[in-house]
C-alpha cells in the first residue's frame, strides 16, 4: 500500500492511518516546525509508539490531529532543576498538600479548561482526555498535584516510559499550586531514576526551572538510552 500525503503550503507530510507507521523524525518539516504526520486514531497504543519515538500530537480545536518532533527541543534534566527564592518559600510553607495519581482525569480536564495567553480553544478534547486516561491505567501517565482545603488547585501530567517523562500540561487556580506540583514531580521523578524531561518547546516557565533546548538529534539519542 502506498503512503498518502497531505500537501500544505511548506511541504508534504505523511497521512497517518491505523495502519502506517510514523516516518523518521528527519522528514519532519522545518515549518510549521516539526510537523511529521497528520490523521490517525488517539488510542493508548499510538501514543506509546509517538513518545517512544520523540513524536507528539498537539492541534487546535477544530483542526485534525496533529504529530510534532520540532527541532530543537527543550527539556529538563532532574539535576538541573532550578527553584527561585520565592518559590522555596512557598514550598517551605507547605500550603499544599502534594499527591500523585489520586485525580489524574481531574488534573486534564483542569488543564484542557484552563485560560492561556494567546490561545483559544484547547487541544485536550474529550478523546485526547480519554486516551491518556487509558496510559494512566497501564501506568505510563502519571498526575502531580496540588490540594487546598480538600479542593485540587493545581497539578501537572505527563507520559512516563522507563526512565524517560514527558511533560504535557500543567493548570493552577491558586497562586503558585502548579508550580509547587511540577517541583515536586521533579523531585519524585529524580528520585525513581528518571534521566531528562521533555518540555516539548520553550517557554520563560520552563527555562525558569532550568529547562534548555538540545538538537533532536541529541533528544533522540538520550531519549532511546532512557526508554
Amino acid at each position: 500500500m502506498t503512503d498518502q500525503y497531505y500537501k500544505i503550503d511548506t511541504g508534504y507530510v505523511l497521512a497517518l492511518t491505523d495502519n502506517t507507521d510514523f516516518p523518521p523524525l528527519t522528514q519532519a518539516l522545518k515549518e510549521p516546525d516539526g510537523l511529521i504526520a497528520i490523521g490517525g486514531e488517539l488510542t493508548a497504543q499510538r501514543l506509546l509508539d509517538a513518545y517512544q519515538r520523540g513524536i507528539f500530537p498537539w492541534f487546535g480545536e477544530g483542526d485534525p490531529l496533529m504529530w510534532w518532533s520540532p527541532d530543537p527541543r527543550m527539556v529538563l534534566f532532574p539535576d538541573e532543576l532550578k527553584v527561585s527564592k520565592s518559590l522555596k518559600k512557598t514550598c517551605n510553607k507547605h500550603l499544599f498538600s502534594l499527591k500523585l495519581n489520586t485525580a489524574f482525569r481531574d488534573v486534564m480536564t483542569a488543564c484542557s479548561q484552563a485560560n492561556r495567553p494567546n490561545q483559544v480553544g484547547t487541544w485536550i478534547d474529550q478523546n485526547m482526555i480519554d486516551a491518556y486516561c487509558q496510559l494512566h491505567t497501564l501506568g505510563h501517565a502519571i498526575s502531580s498535584e496540588s490540594w487546598l482545603d480538600g479542593q485540587l488547585v493545581g497539578g501537572c501530567y505527563g507520559v512516563i516510559i522507563g526512565k524517560m517523562f514527558y511533560g504535557e500540561s500543567m493548570f493552577h487556580t491558586v497562586t503558585d499550586a502548579s508550580k509547587v506540583a511540577f517541583v515536586a514531580l521533579v523531585n519524585h521523578l529524580k528520585s525513581q531514576g528518571v534521566g531528562m524531561i521533555d518540555c516539548q518547546m520553550k517557554t520563560p516557565l520552563l527555562e525558569s526551572f532550568g529547562g534548555r533546548e538540545i538538537s533532536r538529534e541529541e533528544f533522540e539519542q538520550k531519549m532511546t538510552k532512557l526508554i
